[in-house]
């Protein structure tokens, strides 16, 4: 009970927290230092790191993914607490009040109550947000695939409501927290509430709920981000990334999103795979450069690949008849850091390349056979499950900029990828009762090289 509570009070303790945050411009007071014939030198007092802008918006979101990670080994526990008290809670309040805070700012900007920005304004940093927010939870979801408390589907992690409820209350935040500080908690507390609805229903664990509450957070200073790059000013936006002083580098900061080609056959040692497919990738990479030509930086991405079904025809003595394998498809998070090189042809165009090493966690997954001769609703009989190691990631990439001013540009990227990866293959009862099954699929671990290159855009936003 106390691991509920506590989950239950970061949730609550964090829309007061940005209720109070009241954004201050950094002031970079400057001294004459000595005054010479030749030169006068400017000395500038550094603002503290804790207290740097971008550093003080990034709390919320980083307390809540740190939140999330560390109530991951206890969702089951803090679930028994749930149904031990509230059983048979169900309140479908969450699926409305997830939209509140987003309803309020354009009843008042309707009302004529002046925020920070115009309704046109208003509403391109808030569709860009919503379309951050949809990339990162649907990316996850579908790569992750945990299954749900109630065990209804595969996509719990992380909360879609949770990320639309902090998302609409970042918006509320950004617009007329300024205003006033009622709006804000306002805001925050009905984001909470939302989140503490899809756990109270048994809809999503704890860290489902934590984790989508952060992407919300971040995906509104990220929106706020690129629409104040798109209109070449601040404004009246002051989101933790704007306040980042370009060093008149190629740092950046960018959206990516493309096709994946697969170019080896993923599973080929299972004999599960004989094609390669065609995916797809999404995700963020940044860099900072401490020079014109060098930075270090790095990328977290997703990627998916759809595993054609085996077609087995129809002998004698088949038990399914004519019967397709099916596998779910592979999914790929990774991360990575390395070194960046720049070049510009020009104030328009620019060229990057890259080199990265690091991490890929990867998704299970379920292989069963499908046939209308099998007596059941789905017409599915399970095989196995599969659980890919997380591995070893390296890749390297080049990337073409064109800028449409310093601030922004859009760039064409296509980067290598090589995962080496053992696959470790669970079979059902049925399978192993089964020795025409068990000698279809004999492979218990098999060693898979996944080699792939993507080919996408990306939005850049340089600071």
């Amino acid at each position: 009970m106390k691991k509920l509570a506590l989950a239950s009070g970061i949730l609550l303790h964090l829309y007061c927290y940005k209720a109070q945050d009241t954004i201050q411009s950094r002031n970079l007071q400057q001294d004459l230092a000595a005054i010479s014939s030749d030169n006068i030198n400017i000395v500038q007092d550094k603002t503290p790191f804790m207290k740097k802008e971008w550093v003080k918006k990034s709390i919320a979101p980083a307390i809540l993914f740190t939140a999330a990670a560390a109530t991951w080994g206890e969702k089951e526990n803090i679930r028994e607490v749930r149904n031990r008290y509230l059983p048979t809670f169900k309140a479908k309040y969450d699926d409305y009040l997830q939209y509140a805070p987003a309803a309020t700012v354009y009843g008042l900007k309707l009302a004529g109550v002046k925020g920070r920005n115009n309704i046109g304004r208003a509403t391109l940093s808030y569709g860009t947000s919503l379309v951050i927010m949809a990339i990162l939870v649907n990316s996850i979801k579908y790569t992750a695939k945990v299954e749900r408390p109630d065990g209804s589907k595969n996509n719990s992690f992380p909360s879609g409501h949770s990320a639309m409820a902090f998302t609409n209350a970042s918006f509320l935040h950004k617009e007329y927290g300024m205003v006033n500080p009622a709006y804000s908690i306002a805001g925050y507390g009905s984001a909470a509430l939302t989140g503490l609805g899809r756990n109270l229903n048994n809809r999503h664990w704890i860290p489902d709920v934590l984790a989508g509450a952060g992407i919300g957070i971040l995906s509104t200073e990220l929106g706020y981000f690129f629409i104040d790059k798109i209109y070449k000013n601040k404004g009246d936006n002051l989101g933790f990334l704007s306040k980042i002083e370009g060093n008149d580098n190629p740092s950046f900061l960018a959206l990516k999103m493309g096709a994946a080609f697969g170019t080896t056959n993923f599973l080929k040692e299972s004999e599960l795979d004989d094609k390669k497919q065609i995916g797809f990738e999404g995700g963020l990479e940044g860099a900072y450069f401490f020079s014109k030509k060098w930075g270090v930086g790095g990328d977290l991405s997703f990627s998916s690949f759809p595993i054609k079904p085996l077609r087995v025809p129809l002998e004698n003595g088949e038990s399914f008849g004519d019967y397709s394998i099916i596998t779910q498809s592979l999914g790929f998070l990774g991360a990575g850091v390395g070194p960046y090189f720049s070049h510009e042809f020009s104030d328009n165009w620019q060229i990057m390349f890259k080199a990265t090493a690091g991490y890929s966690a990867t998704a299970s997954g379920k292989v069963f056979i499908k046939s209308d001769n099998i007596d059941s609703s789905t017409h599915e009989l399970p095989i196995a499950r599969y659980k890919p190691k997380p591995a070893f990631r390296w890749n390297t990439g080049a990337a073409l900029t064109y800028k449409f001013n310093p601030e922004l540009g859009i760039t064409l990227y296509s980067e290598y990828n090589q995962i080496n990866s053992s696959i470790r293959y669970h079979f059902s009862d049925t399978v192993e009762e089964s020795e025409e099954l068990d000698n279809e699929l004999n492979n218990l671990i098999a060693k898979e090289r996944i080699n792939y290159f993507t080919l996408g855009l990306r939005l850049t936003a340089y600071f």
